[in-house]
């Protein structure tokens, strides 16, 4: 007797993540922010606009806007630090290079991924296409800090960046999708297309850390994510269909890129634990390995007044890869010795201090640099993600001071106030758009909920 055929349950086309992922997506613009979310996306809000006006005067920022005005097209959002208007699509390439085009914009240690330049490009870009206002837009960037940092993590971000691939180009483009494709006002069902697309075009290497011009890296971290996420929101909206589960199945994405993948990590408390409040923002205007050494400098000279003319050593202790990223390098802001003469000197370190080229020539700088030792540290590195760093100084008269920074400020575990980050932004606009129109922008950023159109803030950015 031939047996009868087992009936196997059917497998369903939408995994149980993807539809909680999806409808969270979908529906996260009609679901306020607790009042400390929404306090803490409006800092990143502001810091990362404050990085984009201030990136639009650096050669990255200055070859994005000519190349979004060289595109022509459609007028649906603006370029930062010009009066061009672009297609949502470039305007979101140009801003989130202009984002990344000074060092200043903020990173999320645990992911290993610089949310803001992505994710605010291209929720600003749709925000504008869509003539959004501004409660919508705080919700899509806190949307996308929650899905571009759980991207990464869900691929064991520092096994996946030890690997070769980018994170700061994987996670920014698919929380870019996340933030555009709910503005875009996205279903359930449409918002499965956009993760498919987002994960087509997901893709980087980390050669970016070659890249002696910046160029290369703006476009990376913030450029290619925020063009991206808006182009696949932009092409769901307009009736593109595609796989509705990209996360499971057959040749899926984590079957392609996981090595030991989390998916779960993609909906782990979403909607209770933001990632936007574990987002760092950086005290000084310099690579992210920096900023603990310059704390630590900081706090010797204010504890001990110590001069520059007293010190016959500097050894400063960091992470491995942090050394490796910012030893001796070529640019101002991402030169650690350079960096700690410019703090001995001055006593503090600014943006514009720490993009003048001229002074890495400065007689008095590189005798100060010579005196600088910077060491990877073992115990350092098994510290990361978090960015520690230890400043050790012999002085003449015979003093040994060291100072360990564990908890760099601006980081979750030392926030920055709202006035701190307000002077940040300020420090790094008035330059670019004097301090009326700079103070405004502060004022709209803090009152945003009363913005009823955002692209009113277009005046206020424009070069």
């Amino acid at each position: 007797m031939i047996p009868r055929a087992i009936r196997m349950p059917p497998v369903p086309r939408v995994s149980p993540l993807m539809q909680r992922l999806s409808a969270y997506i979908a529906g996260a613009l009609r679901k306020p922010l607790p009042a400390a979310v929404a306090e803490k996306t409006k800092h990143h809000l502001l810091d990362t606009l404050a990085a984009m006006v201030s990136g639009s005067r650096l050669r990255p920022g200055r070859e994005a806007i000519a190349f979004a005005r060289s595109q022509g097209g459609v007028k649906e959002a603006g370029v930062i630090g010009s009066r061009v208007v672009a297609a949502a699509t470039n305007a979101a390439l140009a801003n989130g290079m202009l984002a990344h085009a000074d060092e200043t914009d903020d990173s999320h240690s645990r992911s290993q991924t610089h949310p803001g330049c992505g994710v605010v490009a291209a929720s600003l870009a749709m925000a504008e296409r869509e003539r959004a206002g501004g409660a919508a837009l705080l919700r899509a960037v806190a949307l996308g800090y929650d899905v571009c940092c759980r991207l990464t993590q869900s691929l064991n971000a520092v096994q996946f960046r030890a690997a070769g691939h980018s994170t700061h180009s994987f996670g920014p483009t698919f929380g870019a999708a996340a933030a555009a494709g709910a503005l875009a006002r996205l279903d359930a069902r449409r918002t499965r297309y956009l993760l498919s697309y987002a994960a087509q075009q997901a893709s980087g290497i980390s050669c970016w850390m070659r890249d002696e011009e910046h160029i290369e890296k703006a476009f990376d971290f913030g450029g290619m994510p925020a063009r991206n996420g808006v182009a696949a929101a932009a092409m769901v909206a307009h009736g593109f269909t595609g796989l509705e589960d990209v996360l499971s199945g057959e040749r899926n994405f984590f079957v392609a890129y996981g090595r030991s993948p989390d998916p779960e990590e993609l909906v782990r408390e979403l909607g209770e634990r933001y990632e936007i409040m574990h987002t760092d923002i950086k005290r000084w205007a310099v690579g992210s390995p920096i900023q603990a050494p310059l704390d630590s400098l900081l706090e010797l000279i204010r504890a001990h007044g110590v001069r520059a003319e007293q010190v016959e050593r500097m050894i400063v202790r960091v992470a491995h890869l942090g050394a490796n990223t910012t030893d001796n390098r070529e640019m101002p802001d991402i030169c650690m010795q350079h960096l700690c003469a410019v703090m001995l000197i001055d006593g503090t370190v600014s943006f514009g201090s720490s993009h003048d080229e001229a002074r890495m020539r400065h007689p008095k700088v590189l005798g100060l640099r010579k005196r600088v030792q910077l060491l990877g540290d073992d115990a350092l590195s098994q510290a990361m993600p978090r960015r520690e760093g230890i400043v050790e100084l012999k002085l003449a008269d015979g003093r040994e001071l060291a100072h360990h920074t564990r908890a760099v400020r601006g980081t979750p575990e030392n926030p920055m106030t709202r006035s701190e980050v307000e002077a940040k932004a300020l420090d790094l606009l008035t330059p670019v758009i004097g301090r009326r129109r700079s103070s405004a922008l502060c004022a709209a950023v803090w009152g945003l909920e009363k913005i009823r159109d955002v692209r009113a803030l277009r005046r206020l950015l424009q070069g």
